[in-house]
């Protein structure tokens, strides 16, 4: 059975570490613990991994935040994976840093990533992990700074932990279902 997992990002070395490339770096973790390699295939780089009978694609669009629909429908039309298979894993600045929130539908609650999605698949109806980046206090219209921008030291030493949670999140998601995924990873995991 296969999947398809997006984490969102923007290529380029301007937005590497940055809270708004989350879903890159989880793909990135998870891509390593696992000793695969992604390759550059069209609207983003691949990489594949098996894990209990099932096929993970991961899939790290190269085009743009904005346009990461573009890059997903292409994928589950060319891999014929059916929309309940996919995972998009995403920032979010309205969640507390470390928390996770994986949801089977939802609104894009003003993130251009998932609007995207929503846009090309003509649907709010797929999973969906958020990962909590909190606002850094910034007032609403100034946030673009806080999730363009760096990690900070200690969030960054803390990635690591977040990564592998979010990983289990995904496989439980595929393995025993979003409920029991949702009952077991939506919490803060620091």
């Amino acid at each position: 059975m296969g999947y398809l997992v997006a984490g969102l990002g923007n290529i380029g070395e301007e937005y590497a570490f940055t809270r708004h490339n989350i879903g890159f770096t989880i793909l990135d973790a998870w891509a390593q613990a696992s000793n695969v390699v992604f390759t550059p295939t069209r609207y983003g780089d691949t990489a594949e991994i098996s894990f209990r009978g099932r096929k993970f694609t991961l899939l790290k669009p190269s085009t743009y935040m904005n346009l990461s629909g573009k890059a997903v429908n292409y994928h589950l039309q060319k891999l014929k994976i059916p929309r309940e298979n996919l995972m998009v894993v995403v920032d979010d600045l309205a969640i507390p840093f470390g928390t996770l929130r994986m949801r089977a539908k939802g609104s894009a609650g003003g993130h251009n990533g998932l609007k995207s999605i929503d846009y090309c698949l003509a649907s709010e109806e797929y999973a969906r992990l958020r990962v909590g980046t909190g606002n850094g206090g910034f007032a609403e219209g100034h946030q673009v700074d806080f999730v363009l921008g760096r990690w900070l030291m200690e969030e960054r030493e803390l990635l690591p932990k977040i990564s592998e949670q979010a990983i289990e999140a995904i496989k439980c998601f595929a393995v025993e279902g979003i409920g029991k995924a949702m009952t077991l990873y939506n919490h803060s995991i620091l």
